[in-house]
């Protein structure tokens, strides 16, 4: 009787120091967790109605894929390559701001666009992608927008969150840019501008604002990541409609011309700046014009056999 006590005595010591443990691990779990932080940002307007010609376009399950010719200025010379923008509408998970794998009442539907470039600097390839997620209701700002560049020196990554304020994060391989993190006012996003377009282009900022600059010109010309003075401009001819940005202190200019009918597809693109080393370095001019565009569900073409279908978007197979 006296072993059954003591065994009964030790087995109930045993429960209340794993139930004590268990609590404090708990416990020491949670202290780990950062307090919750505020991700919905402050000037969030009303939902803009969505049209049925928008719907249909946009929610069909399939991307639109659209090839450029591109000539870009690199290194004080032009250089030709090529360039691809892939628009796509996608549920946003607002917290953690990635793509949502599944249904969520707290989603927010985004208009995706991922824009790679691909060009040649002599012996060695550039290669650019820049990734911006635009609500579809055209009420804030992007909810996140990120840049990678990858060349033969290293590769740079830089990242903008939308949060209670625009979280920049960058990591380069350049000695002065290293690793950076730091919180922004919220301007407009040059890079927001792209999406816009093709959701709502009568509601483009225009007259003398204040622009942050698009990631892929800031890291490749090795900018303050700030907002700048811009002035920007809207004009419609012949069905083409063109937006201009001019960075006066930054000796800058782009030229966006997209269809002035829905769905605003984006024709062609000029980008002015000075590019080179030094007293050598000169005022060139980027651009891009439309080769093919394609709709398609490309996440599921990923055999040997769709190849060809590279060719149809005027790209090489390699």
């Amino acid at each position: 009787m006296k072993e059954k006590r003591f065994l009964k005595t030790v087995g109930i010591t045993l429960l209340l120091v794993l139930s004590i443990s268990c609590s404090e691990k708990k416990e020491a779990n949670n202290s780990m967790i950062p307090p919750t932080v505020k991700v919905e940002p402050e000037n969030v307007g009303p939902k803009r109605p969505l049209s049925d010609e928008f719907k249909q376009y946009w929610y069909a399950g399939d991307a639109e894929i659209t090839s450029y010719a591109l000539e870009q200025a690199r290194y004080g010379e032009l250089r030709d390559g090529h360039a691809v923008l892939i628009y796509v509408t996608e549920p946003f998970l607002p917290e953690k701001q990635v793509k949502a794998d599944g249904q969520n009442p707290g989603n927010i539907s985004v208009l995706k666009l991922n824009m790679a470039k691909k060009f040649l600097t002599g012996i060695y390839p550039y290669s650019i992608m820049g990734s911006t997620f635009y609500p579809v209701h055209d009420n804030q700002h992007a909810i996140k927008t990120s840049l990678s560049v990858q060349e033969w020196c290293g590769h740079v990554y830089a990242q903008i969150n939308n949060r209670d304020r625009f979280e920049f994060t960058s990591h380069s391989y350049f000695e002065n840019e290293a690793d950076q993190h730091m919180k922004m006012d919220k301007d407009i996003l040059e890079n927001e501008i792209w999406t816009k377009i093709r959701i709502n282009p009568e509601g483009l900022p225009v007259g003398q604002l204040k622009v942050i600059p698009s990631l892929e010109f800031l890291r490749l010309y090795h900018k303050d990541p700030k907002a700048y003075e811009a002035e920007a401009s809207l004009s419609t001819k012949d069905g083409i409609t063109a937006y201009s940005l001019t960075y006066p202190e930054l000796e800058r200019s782009l030229h966006i011309n997209f269809t002035a009918d829905f769905p605003h597809s984006i024709e062609s693109w000029t980008e002015e700046t000075r590019d080179g080393f030094g007293a050598n370095a000169k005022l060139l001019t980027t651009s891009a014009k439309k080769i093919k565009t394609l709709k398609t569900a490309y996440w599921g073409q990923h055999g040997n056999n769709d190849l060809f279908l590279r060719d149809s978007l005027g790209l090489s197979s390699h």
